[in-house]
């Protein structure tokens, strides 16, 4: 809602406090101000000016010489807007003027001819082109006959007001007109609103003599009040009015539209004015729309209805779209004369259906959707057409045609002073309370502490007591109510063990290169089942489904997040990012039941994937690509963070590389996976290589121990020595690498595999693989003969349990 302070200041006197101010005052009492905007940046020296004579310019098709007078001097301004012409009075920028953007004017020459200044048009004095009107859009702004030559047109085309931007909350729609507005800030400041006078003068005939309106869907359309106002001028409404559309975002069109809209601001109440002769009928009926109805509504599309629309008819074909839009066969334009005015209560589910099927969201809808003040539909519609009959030259008809089982009863809550103090640990004094309730322009009975208080039909937010109390508490300031400080042996928050932990993996993933991602925890009914961990794969009886999904995207809950991180591989690919790093700490969903009769039980993992280059250093011609490896390094650095030593077993996963993929276990317990995609899945997600993992943080979590501890930095020397092993192909590097543990004894400090070998000068079936060993003890220097007698021990062990040989 874009409320414009200068036409504010018509219902309510702003104390003369700044945009600013006020923006903060309305924000504190619970109105969200956005920002602040001005119509215009500010310009100097600009007035109104009065175009004696224009005449064409003696060497330019497409330019006129206009004698401009301006107050007190006429000044030759060379102009080549196509509307010029003697005898308008126009906006001129003098010489010395500055215009929005810092343009300045200056004397200048034209094709020859001095030119004093600049006729301007409202773009060029800062008005934003779409709340220009289009038969000016391409041409100079000319004022109405009777401003005064030589005044400053700032006041005159309201430049310099400034424009709140409320960020409504859906409770609010009170809010969504003028005198909402003025209300509520009429609250803060404690100041009495000025609602608008109603003068309406009507002639003895009646509009009923001329039109009956029928409703056959009474719950959808509780009243119906047709105006009728003949002998209308279609015409440019007035200069004020047109600048308070501007001012909220509407662009101006004519008398009859521009009263309309000034009106749904002013009231919150939507009009629509059909023509009258075009109607085709003088009975009005509103009912649903029949199965493939069609309507030309007045964007010239062709909208198909269906029961679940209603609409305005003439008995015969829809003309509206009721709570929506108008039909085109009924539309005011120039020659129009008879004005048919609708001020109608439409139910907002209604009106809600209507705008979504038809993507039509408008100014009208948005209101009847949110709610609108049963007490005001009838009102709006009389001060409609009191300005029609004062700006359109327009003679209203007595009465209004209507159907009225609206309900327009004021609900009633019991309040006591006691109840809203021991709720917002105030003391508020009872006077107080009933000058907030005032403040509030709420009707009242008191008796004591208690209070009786009528809520105005244009608060439909408030029904229960808390709504009240809120009310009490926003207009007695959020900033008066006490605190205090928690009191006893309660200590500062702090997070758990858990909650570190994640932190800390977190951090790893990051420090390690991966980019956190968070993924939806619902998927599809296939990706579900995709690329589930073989330990939860043995407890998940299947994935669990939503009875009522939103969508077939959206349907099941999943078993592993890899599948949603790899459909968001294929995002980003698909847009030329190849080098792809990725993390997600979050929750799967298991259920060990068949049928669902109880919560599905949430397990914390970690999962990540990778595909592209890894490295790519272009100067020195260095690039490395992702592989199986890599992602291993960083698993093996985040368990050595956790202080866990893991093991890793060859294994088969569906949509896993048969043979490369690897099982994760700490002891006997399985962890999770790593490895490398199928080539069918990662054709599917459109992938090259893809690497990922999968690991269980519950488990992880459950068993590490978080005692600190440290190494002492070594005061002796350690020793190194390489062993190069040949064995048969089956036997694996972790399990060398225990029995090289087993029998190194407790210098050895660090095994590491650092060379894998196949090829000539091996037999076949035959692989060599490299160890470096590192030994130290912490009390003393070793001696050769000390490394080497474990050396000696290892190689014993490895032949007699792997019949490993030395390799030359």
């Amino acid at each position: 809602m874009r409320v414009s302070l200068n036409w504010l200041k018509q219902y309510v006197d702003l104390d003369n406090h700044t945009p600013e101010e006020l923006a903060s005052m309305i924000t504190k009492a619970g109105i969200e101000v956005d920002g602040i905007s001005y119509v215009a940046d500010k310009s100097t020296n600009v007035v109104v000016g009065y175009v004696i004579s224009c005449e064409q310019h003696p060497n330019a098709d497409k330019l006129k010489v206009c004698q401009v007078e301006v107050g007190d001097e006429t000044l030759q301004i060379v102009c080549g807007a196509p509307n010029v012409a003697s005898g308008q009075k126009v906006a001129v920028a003098k010489p010395g003027a500055v215009l929005p953007g810092d343009f300045k004017i200056k004397k200048a020459k034209l094709r020859g001819l001095e030119s004093q200044g600049m006729i301007c048009s409202l773009q060029e004095l800062g008005v934003a082109e779409e709340y220009v009107p289009k038969d000016i859009q391409e041409g100079i702004y000319v004022f109405p006959a009777d401003v005064e030559v030589g005044v400053d047109v700032t006041d005159y085309l309201n430049l310099a007001d400034a424009i709140l931007e409320f960020d409504l909350t859906p409770n609010r729609a009170d809010a969504l007109s003028m005198l909402g507005v003025a209300y509520e800030v009429g609250a803060i400041l404690n100041k009495k609103i000025t609602l608008p006078e109603q003068d309406l003068n009507v002639i003895d005939e009646k509009a009923s003599d001329h039109v009956t309106v029928k409703v056959e869907a009474a719950d959808d359309n509780p009243y119906y009040g047709a105006f009728l106002i003949k002998n209308v001028e279609i015409a440019p409404a007035p200069l004020w009015m047109r600048n308070y559309l501007i001012a909220a975002g509407i662009r101006p069109i004519n008398n009859v539209v521009d009263i309309t809209n000034y009106v749904l601001l002013e009231y919150g109440q939507p009009l629509h004015a059909f023509d009258f002769e075009k109607f085709g009928s003088n009975e009005i009926v509103v009912r649903r729309a029949k199965e493939q109805e069609t309507i030309v509504t007045l964007d010239d599309e062709v909208r198909t209805l269906s029961p679940e629309h209603l609409v305005i008819t003439n008995g015969k074909e829809p003309t509206a779209l009721a709570g929506v839009m108008g039909g085109l066969n009924s539309e005011v334009t120039e020659e129009t004369t008879t004005v048919l005015l609708e001020a109608a209560y439409f139910d907002g589910k209604r009106v809600r259906i209507g705008s979504k099927d038809h993507q039509l969201h408008s100014e009208s809808s948005i209101r009847f959707e949110k709610g609108i003040d049963p007490n005001r539909v009838k009102p709006a519609g009389q001060r409609a057409a009191e300005l029609l009959a004062k700006y359109a030259n327009g003679t209203v008809l007595s009465g209004v045609s209507e159907f009225d089982h609206l309900d327009k009863s004021e609900k009633q809550l019991t309040v006591t002073v006691k109840q809203i103090n021991d709720r917002l640990g105030t003391e508020i004094e009872t006077g107080e309370m009933a000058l907030i309730f005032e403040k509030l322009a709420f009707q009242y009975e008191q008796a004591g502490e208690t209070f009786i208080v009528t809520i105005p039909t244009r608060r439909q937010d408030l029904q229960i007591f808390e709504d009240m109390l809120e009310e009490v508490a926003r207009i007695y300031g959020y900033d008066n109510l006490p605190f205090t400080l928690p009191q006893g042996s309660q200590q500062a928050g702090q997070l758990t063990k858990n909650q570190l932990l994640k932190r800390y993996v977190k951090q790893y993933f990051e420090g390690a290169g991966l980019m956190e991602t968070i993924t939806y925890s619902l998927t599809t009914t296939k990706r579900s089942q995709m690329l589930v961990s073989p330990e939860i794969d043995q407890i998940a009886e299947e994935p669990v489904q939503l009875s009522k999904p939103m969508s077939e995207e959206h349907s099941t809950l999943r078993l592993s997040m890899l599948p949603e991180m790899l459909a968001a591989f294929s995002y980003n690919v698909a847009r030329k990012q190849q080098d792809l790093s990725f993390y997600e700490i979050g929750s799967i969903f298991v259920s060990k039941e068949k049928t669902l009769q109880s919560q599905p039980e949430e397990k914390l993992r970690a999962s990540g994937a990778i595909t592209g280059k890894w490295l790519a250093h272009q100067w020195q011609q260095e690039i490395k690509s992702v592989d199986f490896y890599l992602l291993k390094g960083i698993i093996d650095g985040l368990f050595a963070r956790l202080r866990l030593e893991p093991s890793y077993r060859q294994t088969e996963i569906k949509q896993m590389h048969p043979g490369r993929t690897a099982q994760i276990f700490i002891g006997e317990v399985p962890v999770g996976f790593i490895g490398q995609l199928h080539p069918t899945v990662q054709k599917e997600f459109d992938l090259k290589d893809t690497y990922v993992f999968d690991l269980d943080l519950d488990y992880l979590f459950a068993i590490h121990d978080d005692e600190p501890n440290f190494a002492k930095i070594p005061r002796y020397p350690s020793i190194t020595r390489d062993i190069a092993l040949v064995v048969d192909q089956t036997v694996a590097a972790a399990d060398l690498e225990v029995t090289i543990k087993e029998a190194a004894g407790d210098w050895l400090q660090n095994v590491h595999v650092f060379d894998l070998y196949q090829g000539e000068h091996l037999a076949e079936g035959k692989k060599s693989l490299a160890f470096n060993l590192l030994y130290f003890d912490p009390e003393r220097t070793l001696t050769d003969e000390e490394v080497e007698a474990s050396y000696q021990a290892i190689l014993a062990a490895v032949k007699q349990v792997h019949h490993a040989e030395l390799r030359a």
